[in-house]
């Protein structure tokens, strides 16, 4: 690999820290929004589920924005947007917090979709490794800030406002590499009469299987993301040390993903990766419920092993089951709609945790879920791909050719 396509790579890679940071940011200061803003359960599961939501929501408009912009200079303007949002977060009030965070969550919602067509278009000799490095980037971007917020806030003094805000450095960081390999030549898709792939994929078996485990695996780990911390401090846990055991859920998850590849090559059927996903979740809940704050490690090492397993897979999913002109395509939908079902994990256990007083029923229901998710697994995990078949011309309007 050339000097020039290794740095592209370490951009595109950097880049991806960004998608998971300024969300990442909040959950171990959630107590603390919570008693200063007057925020309840509910308010607050919809305050973590809001990002979810627009990455629904704006996975949608990214054709069009690709069409306008050109996908490298798309992405930098995702990262400026991700920074906008981390600083509106800034002002006292929480109707800023509320719109800083859907601002972050649009951002970062175009960017999810640009980053597999990318890797796929620039780096399709080497997909495999440049997923599993992908997944190991949106790992530690949710452990840097999940680990490090608190500190950052009791070392300046400077209150959970700026300590959140801060992470939108990074995204600016993150704007500055692209800039200069924003501007590759991406000559426009060819005017055509055809129907976009985008309509059959929708009454296509293999995408909807992909996007629902997208949306079910992202629904579990959002949840674990966005009220871990509180699950902990409501067991007797310090807030730190709660937001510590977020943060370390991520180096088990960041060590599952890059060893993906190398298990699905070695494995016959990619089902039992999905399965023994489900059952490492299931030991975390159920370790949760029965044990609460005793042996957290053991609970959380777990889910993070769970958790990052399944990322790796459903990013792999994406690229796998969808030609090169294909993959946008199927990641708008998977991450459109997949997000969609996502942003209900955080509200729900937000709510059931409102209306019991506890976190069992919760823990409960998120156990129940591993069940869909595994039979949505098992399907996508098959080989074929989607759209077997389909007449692939004119289906380059999301990924302009190199």
């Amino acid at each position: 690999m050339s000097r020039h396509r290794l740095a592209t790579a370490a951009t595109l890679i950097f880049v991806a820290l960004n998608l998971r940071m300024a969300i990442a940011a909040v959950p171990p200061v959630l107590t603390q929004i919570q008693d200063d803003t007057g925020l309840g359960s509910v308010g607050s599961g919809l305050l973590t589920a809001l990002p979810l939501f627009c990455f629904g929501a704006m996975a949608a408009a990214a054709p069009s924005l690709v069409r306008r912009l050109r996908m490298g200079p798309l992405l930098g303007l995702t990262m400026a947007v991700v920074a906008i949002g981390c600083a509106v977060r800034l002002a006292p009030s929480v109707p800023a917090l509320f719109l800083g965070t859907a601002i972050v969550g649009s951002g970062i919602a175009v960017a999810n979709v640009l980053l597999p067509g990318l890797i796929k278009r620039d780096f399709k000799d080497v997909a495999a490794p440049m997923i599993a490095l992908y997944a190991l980037a949106l790992s530690l971007g949710a452990t840097i800030p999940a680990g490090l917020t608190i500190p950052i806030e009791d070392l300046t003094g400077v209150g959970w406002r700026p300590a959140v805000a801060v992470w939108g450095v990074v995204a600016v960081a993150a704007l500055v590499l692209w800039l200069p390999r924003a501007r590759r030549d991406e000559p426009a898709a060819p005017a055509t009469s055809r129907p976009s792939p985008a309509r059959d994929l929708r009454r296509d078996r293999v995408a909807w299987a992909v996007t629902l485990f997208m949306g079910l695996q992202s629904l579990c780990y959002y949840a674990m993301l966005s009220w871990l911390p509180t699950i902990l401090e409501s067991h007797g846990m310090s807030s730190g040390r709660a937001g510590w055991m977020l943060s370390y859920m991520t180096i088990p998850g960041m060590a599952a993903s890059l060893v993906t590849p190398a298990v699905s090559r070695r494995l016959p059927r990619s089902e039992l990766e999905v399965a023994l996903a489900a059952v490492l979740l299931a030991i975390g809940y159920v370790g949760l419920i029965v044990f609460g704050a005793s042996a957290p490690y053991v609970w959380v090492t777990s889910l993070g092993l769970g958790g990052g397993l399944l990322i790796a897979l459903a990013l792999g999913y994406i690229v796998a089951r969808a030609h090169d002109h294909h993959v946008a395509h199927l990641s708008t939908m998977a991450q459109g709609v997949g997000y969609l079902i996502a942003a209900s994990g955080p509200f729900v256990v937000g709510a059931l945790h409102g209306l019991t007083s506890s976190w069992t029923v919760p823990l409960l229901v998120l156990l129940a879920v591993l069940v869909p998710m595994v039979l949505a697994g098992f399907v996508a995990g098959r080989e074929g791909q989607v759209l077997a078949g389909a007449d692939l011309a004119g289906a380059e309007d999301l990924e302009p050719a190199p």
